[in-house]
């Protein structure tokens, strides 16, 4: 496989979809790796019984790493998040499949001569958006380019 560049990214195109069936294990472990002790992300009694939720959920530290996951799995190694931001509108329990789709709304290069695509990525389990995501992410112009080696002025997400 080829290295992504900004020549391969156009405005309008879709991303590969990335689906993965959720289990107790997947929320446990974000919500560990967050230092997220609230219960309702590790407690299915209290989840259900105190939240009254279906079961214990994914936390949003959880969901913004699946996210840059599913960009950074699309560009590769030499992508580079620059800002991210989304609105949570549902909930992922265990049993469910997440499924992250994106499209490019955007493509430029900076006065810095960094490359950006601008992206809108879906979470959605079944036929519900639970998570929508806007995303400007750093990719290189060329294949001698690296956005991680930019510092300081050149680099301005």
């Amino acid at each position: 496989m080829t290295a992504l560049t900004l020549d391969d990214v156009k405005e309008g195109q879709e991303l590969p979809p990335l689906s993965y069936d959720v289990t107790a294990t997947t929320v446990v472990l974000g919500a560990l790796a967050t230092r997220d002790w609230r219960p309702m992300h590790h407690d299915h009694d209290f989840a259900v019984h105190r939240n009254g939720t279906r079961d214990i959920f994914l936390n949003t530290p959880n969901q913004a790493a699946w996210f840059e996951r599913y960009l950074t799995d699309w560009t590769g190694p030499r992508g580079r998040l620059g800002r991210m931001r989304f609105r949570m509108k549902g909930s992922v329990f265990p049993g469910d499949t997440m499924v992250l789709s994106g499209v490019v709304r955007g493509v430029e290069v900076d006065h810095t001569g960094c490359g950006w695509a601008e992206v809108d990525v879906a979470l959605r389990v079944a036929e519900q958006t639970c998570t929508e995501c806007s995303a400007r992410i750093a990719i290189p112009v060329s294949p001698e380019d690296n956005p991680w080696a930019r510092r300081a002025e050149r680099w301005r997400p």
